[in-house]
């Protein structure tokens, strides 16, 4: 006989993936539009973008930081990308792609080097900065949205498409750039030493300086990094709606703060892009059975309380020391 205690999650992500499966069985059985094949490829593109700030954000997390300010980076890159093509004639792809990274880059080291030097805590430098670029990029464009765009910013192109049946299929680019983003990010973590040293700086951060890691340079890059992502995501998006709104991605930063622990030092990348997709069924299973929009939001309230919670509780049974 099966033990019960054979199905307790060991991990974080086991927890989540039991949770995402009760959520998928509850919503196919409250409506028969969620488990088809087309909405679910819908749903996987349309967080797309969230899963890729999230991987850089993941980045910063295990260093045992948090940037807010990563909405608002993406909106003034893509502002310019945009602005740039319009009226001053950038139209190569690979140099649009390529100066928009490293506009992305540059803005989050900004972030790094006044946490890192001024020793501010993160979240108050990147929810000012969050404000300030946002603040700046409204009034500068007056909200104005972007619609003439290069064609190749717009253009859908045909990505791993496949038929069942007589209907037919395809995986949007979104879908792969999030997934070259997930293998990238995966490889840098668990796979090299700058990876390891990043999880040690979370961790530890005074104990990694003693054994010699520069800590000052590996924050110079988590922030970078998560911004080379802003960048890579805000485009992604201008490519799915075909414009450029300066005010469309700010405000939905709590959808992408998954999978990994806000202590540092511990996390995944399937844990991340899982905790994106949880936030991204609930919203579309509870639109799909016609709930409220107000309520909903209650529901991701809920729903992210109760994972910190649990991740707290967890770190706590582990740290707690008996005495006989």
């Amino acid at each position: 006989m099966l033990k019960l205690s054979r199905l307790r999650p060991s991990s974080n992500e086991g927890y989540l993936a039991w949770v995402l499966l009760v959520v998928i069985v509850t919503f196919s059985l409250l409506t028969n539009q969620f488990l088809t094949l087309q909405n679910l490829l819908d749903l996987t593109e349309s967080y797309a973008v969230s899963g890729i700030f999230a991987l850089g954000l993941f980045v910063v997390l295990v260093t045992g930081g948090i940037d807010i300010s990563f909405a608002a980076v993406a909106s003034v890159v893509q502002y310019l990308i945009a602005t740039l093509a319009i009226h001053y004639g950038l139209s190569s792809p690979a140099g649009s792609i390529l100066l928009a990274i490293a506009i992305g880059t540059v803005l989050g080291m900004i972030n790094a080097i006044l946490i890192y030097c001024l020793r501010i805590v993160s979240i108050i430098v990147t929810i000012s900065m969050q404000s300030l670029l946002f603040g700046m990029l409204m009034w500068l464009t007056n909200g104005t949205s972007l619609y003439d765009l290069p064609d190749w910013l717009t253009t859908p192109i045909r990505v791993l498409p496949f038929s069942v049946g007589e209907q037919h299929y395809q995986v949007g680019l979104p879908v792969v750039v999030m997934l070259a983003v997930a293998g990238l990010s995966w490889i840098l973590l668990n796979k090299t030493h700058l990876g390891r040293q990043l999880f040690a700086v979370g961790g530890d951060q005074e104990s990694a300086r003693r054994i010699g890691i520069r800590v000052g340079l590996l924050h110079l890059f988590a922030y970078g990094y998560l911004g080379a992502m802003a960048a890579i995501g805000g485009l992604v998006q201008v490519y799915r709606v075909g414009e450029v709104v300066p005010n469309a991605l700010v405000g939905g930063e709590l959808d992408v703060l998954g999978g990994a622990s806000l202590n540092g030092g511990k996390g995944s990348v399937v844990g991340t892009l899982m905790g994106v997709f949880l936030i991204g069924v609930l919203k579309n299973g509870l639109n799909l059975i016609g709930v409220s929009s107000y309520f909903m939001n209650i529901v991701i309230g809920v729903v992210i309380v109760a994972a910190i919670t649990v991740t707290h509780y967890k770190k706590r049974k582990e740290t707690e020391v008996g005495f006989a």
